[in-house]
């Protein structure tokens, strides 16, 4: 018997168009839209159907992209499909908490809106974020800690994505630096991420405050199914610091690579991507070629799916 992840990516899959053939097709994936429209004041249905400015605007891309990842998972859950663990890259996390049912949909519909807010308020200029390939992290650490000390400036790890791959943040002229002394140091390659802000770096923790006031105000359960989450990388079975990792979350590093490694060990043998691209997929690929990982982001995705599972 297999033992399945439901898995959720973070920002950077987002398209134009993505999950309206859910949306046109089944009812459980309008309903999801249209709860989203209504908790944010936003109309998804422009958001995430039509060309436009805001999708790729932090704010905008979180809720976009939840609403999305969710619309698919209710979805494959009326499809009979269940998980026995799940976890989600940086914003993902929150569809993981919405398959965990962690919080009702509506209040996770109101904090991903406040946190891409806050995200996008808290270090509006002057940061950067960078993908250093071919280097193990440790490296990469010192030399961020070293730029630091150098520098004054602030550059840490944002994301362990999967061997060769990590990314890194902070402040532009720190990032600038470290990616300099990580060429010269081996990396293959470090290339400059199209992003809004110096994501999951410590310029990001006014941001975790104002989320954790929004995270006390709403109601936290015990996981239905283990999480595993992004700043330990341990799985979460009851509800006693869920909203302290979320806060935390905002500022520290993702450890997806690690969170992966840590399910796989667990028994999980098989992965399924729910939301926008094959982001996750790819890194499966770098982390465990032996556990079979398929992603859902349209409807002949889910087909083929259902058809593996033998639903």
């Amino acid at each position: 018997m297999s033992k399945i992840a439901f898995i959720f990516p973070g920002q950077g899959a987002q398209y134009a168009g993505m999950g309206k053939d859910f949306y046109d097709t089944y009812s459980e994936a309008k309903a999801v839209y249209q709860l989203a429209s209504e908790v944010s004041g936003l109309d998804m249905e422009a958001l995430c159907f039509t060309e436009n400015d805001k999708l790729n605007i932090t704010e905008y891309t979180q809720i976009a992209m939840l609403a999305t990842e969710i619309a698919i998972l209710k979805v494959l859950e009326s499809k009979g499909v269940k998980a026995d663990v799940t976890a989600g890259l940086s914003l993902g996390e929150y569809g993981a908490l919405a398959a965990a049912d962690v919080m009702t949909l509506k209040d996770i519909f109101y904090l991903i809106r406040k946190r891409g807010i806050y995200m996008q308020e808290a270090y509006p200029v002057g940061g950067a974020m960078s993908a250093v390939l071919g280097l193990e992290s440790e490296k990469i650490l010192e030399v961020c800690n070293t730029v630091s000390s150098q520098t004054g400036g602030i550059v840490s790890i944002a994301n362990y994505n999967c061997p060769g791959q990590i990314v890194i943040t902070g402040e532009e002229k720190a990032v600038a630096a470290a990616a300099e002394a990580l060429q010269a140091a081996g990396a293959k390659k470090c290339v400059p991420l199209k992003v809004s802000g110096p994501f999951h770096s410590a310029l990001l923790g006014d941001a975790g405050k104002k989320l954790r006031a929004e995270l006390d105000k709403v109601e936290v359960n015990q996981p239905k199914i283990p999480y595993v989450c992004n700043v330990t990388a341990e799985f979460i079975s009851d509800n006693q610091n869920i909203r302290t990792l979320l806060e935390q979350q905002v500022s520290s590093s993702v450890c997806w690579q690690q969170s992966v490694e840590k399910m796989i060990a667990d028994g999980v043998d098989v992965f399924i991507e729910i939301g926008p691209g094959r982001t996750l997929s790819g890194f499966m690929r770098k982390i465990n070629k032996e556990v079979k990982c398929v992603n859902i982001d349209k409807l002949a995705d889910l087909d083929k799916v259902l058809e593996g599972l033998g639903c």
